[in-house]
């Protein structure tokens, strides 16, 4: 089967793999599409934290059932997503249903080889059946569920004030999610592009561009209050220590991005405030479940989020375009 593989930063090639033989308890997929994630941009970059090359990258991931056993639920033939984070189910995370941080915690792309293949067998448990679903729409149920675990973490509710800081997909979901539960969101970021799909399709309030001026443009757009919930999706050092000027009196700050380093905060400030301040990593069963929900009922804007296309044959040649900002690049999927 076809094979890409990320040999070491920078490097990506084919290879012809054999195709992986079912166990029981697996389910045989036959891989269809995959999303791009900014974490495989960091690996061909070499600015991944967890991984050791090579490694086959790909965690977003659509299928089809080609082999699953009998008593599976399953059947071949049946459009599935991914949970591409491989839990023990054992350790105390587990226990407390936090799998998103199990301590052994084994990530499709990152710490064992991902999707981009042409086929991949993978535990049951970590596979759900798609039903009303595209195979295009199932490969973005993760990054989707990863901003609306991050919109639970931060107890988004109806009324209260958000900023989103990185309009990129993960910060659009975080949008599109806080939204939806009723609050009036701003995003902040310094590519007009992405802050016109945002005032587009992730239903904020207002777009910020970032630059002199932006934050006397966040106190007026807040009465001076600034917001009840920041949101920051950048993966920059800078603009992630900077955020914590932007948490209201009583807030919170919800850190998506992850930076090899410390992150530093005015500790007086901090206490000022009262703020708390919060990780959020991966997603849930739970998260799934939402994002799953809300594309049935037409409130993802999918298509619109899907702006580049790539197969899996090409992606050796094609993938450094993706890290080019003039190529608008919200996300891009890999057809296989």
């Amino acid at each position: 089967m076809l094979t890409v593989l990320c040999e070491s930063p920078g490097t990506l090639a084919i290879h012809q793999r054999p195709k992986p033989q079912r166990q029981a308890g697996e389910v045989l997929l036959r891989v269809r599409r995959v999303g791009v994630c900014g974490t495989d941009l960091h690996i061909f970059t070499g600015h991944q934290p967890y991984l050791a090359y090579p490694r086959v990258m790909g965690h977003e991931l659509s299928g089809v059932v080609e082999e699953a056993d009998p008593d599976s639920g399953l059947q071949p033939g049946d459009t599935v997503y991914a949970m591409p984070y491989l839990s023990c189910g054992r350790c105390r995370a587990c226990r407390q249903g936090k799998s998103n941080c199990c301590v052994q915690m084994q990530v499709l792309g990152v710490h064992r080889d991902g999707a981009f293949t042409e086929y991949l067998c993978l535990p049951r448990h970590f596979v759900g059946k798609a039903d009303g679903l595209t195979l295009d729409q199932a490969a973005m149920v993760e990054f989707l569920a990863v901003g609306a675990h991050a919109v639970r973490r931060g107890e988004v509710g109806a009324g209260q004030r958000v900023l989103v800081v990185g309009a990129g997909p993960i910060g659009l979901g975080a949008m599109l999610f806080a939204a939806l539960r009723g609050a009036t969101v701003v995003a902040l970021d310094s590519r007009q592009d992405r802050l016109e799909v945002a005032r587009a399709h992730a239903g904020i309030s207002a777009a910020v561009p970032l630059g002199d001026g932006d934050e006397a443009e966040l106190a007026r757009l807040t009465e001076g209050e600034f917001f009840d919930v920041v949101f920051d999706a950048t993966g920059n050092p800078q603009a992630m220590e900077r955020g914590f000027r932007f948490i209201a009196h009583g807030g919170r700050y919800v850190l998506l991005s992850i930076v090899q380093g410390d992150i530093r905060f005015s500790d007086p400030e901090f206490h000022k405030r009262e703020a708390t301040l919060l990780s959020s990593r991966n997603a849930t069963m739970e998260d799934f479940d939402t994002v799953i929900a809300a594309m049935r009922n037409g409130q993802v804007p999918h298509a619109a989020l899907a702006t580049h296309r790539l197969t899996l044959a090409t992606l050796p040649e094609r993938f450094p375009d993706l890290l080019d900002p003039r190529q608008g690049v919200i996300k891009a999927l890999v057809e296989c």
